[in-house]
């Protein structure tokens, strides 16, 4: 019922002809210190298309897989940072090398949905730190891993990671990307937390040669929510046990934000078959 009344809620101030801080209130999103976003319909694990209020209606868009060329290029890249930190290890203090801040990690995520109090603008930017998604069948295996290593030696994780990575197909779902809501609490409250949950459509861009561009439906579970699906909570777990693995323990689990992809581009500079050519459907 309180899912419901939020979610004609939301699609009243969507039609508003004017979403500024007046008419918007992003306090329509947390309840009992949670947020529920009621513009997605959460998929089941084995299906391979999403539901979402995107235009004043409820629209289906069908999952598309990375191609081939994604899964070398995000993988490989992975794996080329692993080798820097390996020889920053090694070299200690005198390690010159550092990981780029272009690749498959840093995702430059674009949204629109309404405006915050402090700006007109409902249009938004953001760096998202950008993960590969359990399946449903290595889930269990993962969060394992991760839980009974985390407290391991910084090389000893290098190498899980790496391992990871080699068989990532194996593992990680082909139609979805994971990220964290690293800020937004019922008193504060994002420019891309709001758009999305507002409109979950987004587009992400990696800055890196193969150039990816993967337009998505955004679901945002967060760690309260008793209303999550059992898989669904198993990412946002896993989303934030990655994160301390890699950069050290958080005081409490984020929002984590599930991106499913619709449509891939290759927007790589310089080849005639690509510059933002549609390459998925």
């Amino acid at each position: 019922m309180i899912n419901g009344l939020i979610t004609l809620l939301i699609i009243a101030l969507l039609g508003c002809t004017s979403l500024d801080a007046d008419a918007f209130d992003p306090s329509v999103f947390w309840q009992d210190g949670y947020c529920v976003q009621v513009t997605v319909k959460p998929p089941e694990p084995e299906d391979k298309s999403i539901s979402a209020l995107c235009d004043d209606k409820w629209q289906e868009f069908d999952f598309v897989p990375f191609p081939d060329s994604f899964w070398e290029w995000n993988t490989g890249r992975r794996m080329e940072y692993l080798e820097i930190f390996r020889e920053m290890l090694a070299k200690g203090p005198e390690a010159t090398r550092s990981p780029a801040l272009s690749g498959p990690h840093n995702g430059i995520v674009a949204t629109y949905g309404a405006a915050r109090a402090d700006s007109r603008y409902r249009l938004n930017n953001a760096v998202k730190g950008m993960g590969l998604c359990p399946t449903s069948e290595s889930i269990d295996e993962l969060l394992e891993l991760l839980t009974t290593n985390k407290d391991a030696e910084f090389a000893a994780k290098i190498e899980i990671l790496d391992s990871l990575y080699q068989n990532a197909q194996e593992l990680f779902s082909p139609y979805a990307l994971v990220s964290l809501e690293l800020y937004s609490q019922p008193d504060y409250n994002t420019q891309t937390f709001i758009n999305q949950m507002t409109n979950p459509q987004c587009v992400t861009v990696f800055l890196d040669i193969p150039t990816f561009k993967i337009k998505q439906v955004a679901r945002l579970v967060h760690p309260d929510d008793p209303g999550l699906s059992e898989y669904e909570a198993k990412v946002c777990r896993y989303v934030n046990l990655m994160h301390s693995f890699f950069h050290g323990e958080f005081p409490r689990d984020y929002i984590a934000t599930i991106y499913y992809n619709t449509e891939i581009y290759d927007s790589s500079p310089g080849r005639e078959d690509a510059r933002g050519t549609r390459i998925e459907p």
